[in-house]
């Protein structure tokens, strides 16, 4: 199972952009060097977020990392032009040696839509055209398409191609069905992102996602999954929560409050943080143990871990990069490899006490 990091660069500690943006770049770097296997950043149009152009972003850590994938996380497709936004991703692709991904989501935020001239009554049909038309030039040229957003595109060339063909394509939700339906009519790879509640109430959202898949006729062995969620690891559950609770739970009600929903404190914290909870926070065992029960539900292909929510400290940011790689990887790579060759025996599984210990 592939195994790497997320982030939306938060500048909620009332860090400088230009110091956010070397931080960034240092996260990188580190989950490079480690082996870790992707690193996406969201879009975002907000002052609470640093990046609002992922493409650019990813072309700096392109050229200062080696074999790390390069992903967006998500580029909000619905308000942007899908011709540029493959021109863009084609580049990166092609600064990268052929490392650059797309996950291209409809936005959890909707700042981009007046931004940029749209009408938030279009939301879900403005997703739906622009995907179609991003594939037909991930297709290749010459390009002939029509829709109800766009002009027309008549034997269009659209320059330059990336290095893979195709360009990967992955299609981002947060649990809305149609859009599980449409990945699966497209062939194309799921991101699930999990931030609330308890991983096993998306057990049928996959399970449509395969359904759809079968019932479109696509190839089983190109299915791909990816579970997102919100991460943290600390030497023990103790220094983990130290770093991040507090900033965490500050960032999920300054965004609960624009949404009305009710403010967390710490005994919601306490359940997300359960061994059954959404949110993957602890030691290094308790880390894998959470991703290798989500990978025991889901059957993903691969895990992306948030970690660097709202002001959380850069250096134990880098801190828990380092237990990431280092640590969780080695625990969650063999205990995926001993189920995939079907070992009955295997290691003797992780047990957490109440107060954290092992």
């Amino acid at each position: 199972m592939e195994l790497g990091l997320a982030t939306f660069a938060d500048l909620s500690s009332g860090i400088s952009p230009q110091q956010r943006m070397r931080d960034l770049l240092e996260e990188a770097e580190l989950a490079d060097q480690l082996g870790l296997d992707v690193f996406a950043v969201g879009e975002h149009h907000r002052p609470d977020f640093l990046i609002s152009a992922p493409a650019v972003a990813l072309a700096a850590i392109a050229v200062r990392t080696e074999r790390i994938r390069l992903s967006s996380a998500v580029t909000v497709l619905s308000s942007d032009d899908p011709v540029r936004v493959f021109q863009e991703f084609a580049e990166l692709d092609l600064l990268s040696g052929g490392r650059a991904e797309i996950m291209a989501g409809r936005g959890s935020f909707t700042e981009s839509f007046p931004l940029f001239g749209y009408d938030l009554d279009d939301y879900d049909e403005l997703y739906a055209e622009k995907l179609e038309l991003l594939l037909a030039i991930r297709a290749g040229n010459p390009v002939n398409w029509s829709g109800k957003h766009r002009p027309a595109l008549r034997d269009a060339q659209v320059h330059p191609r990336p290095v893979q063909d195709p360009l990967p394509v992955w299609v981002a939700v947060g649990g809305t069905p149609q859009s599980v339906v449409r990945a699966a009519a497209l062939g194309l790879p799921l991101t699930l992102a999990i931030i609330g509640g308890q991983p096993a109430r998306f057990k049928p959202l996959v399970e449509l996602y395969e359904q759809a898949w079968e019932v479109a006729e696509n190839d089983p062995a190109q299915r791909k999954l990816a579970i997102n969620t919100h991460a943290f690891v600390g030497r023990t559950r103790a220094e983990a929560d130290r770093a991040f609770a507090s900033s965490y739970l500050q960032m999920m009600n300054l965004i609960g409050r624009e949404r009305g929903w009710p403010p967390a404190g710490r005994p919601q914290y306490e359940a997300l943080t359960a061994p059954d909870g959404a949110v993957a926070v602890g030691s290094p065992e308790e880390v894998a143990a959470k991703i290798l029960m989500e990978h025991e539900l889901f059957g993903n292909q691969r895990y992306v871990g948030q970690m660097s929510v709202g002001a959380v400290a850069h250096a134990d940011v880098m801190r828990s990069i380092e237990l990431f790689g280092t640590e969780v990887a080695p625990l969650v790579s063999d205990e995926v490899a001993r189920r995939q060759a079907g070992d009955p025996e295997g290691p003797e599984p992780v047990t957490v006490g109440a107060d954290g210990n092992h």
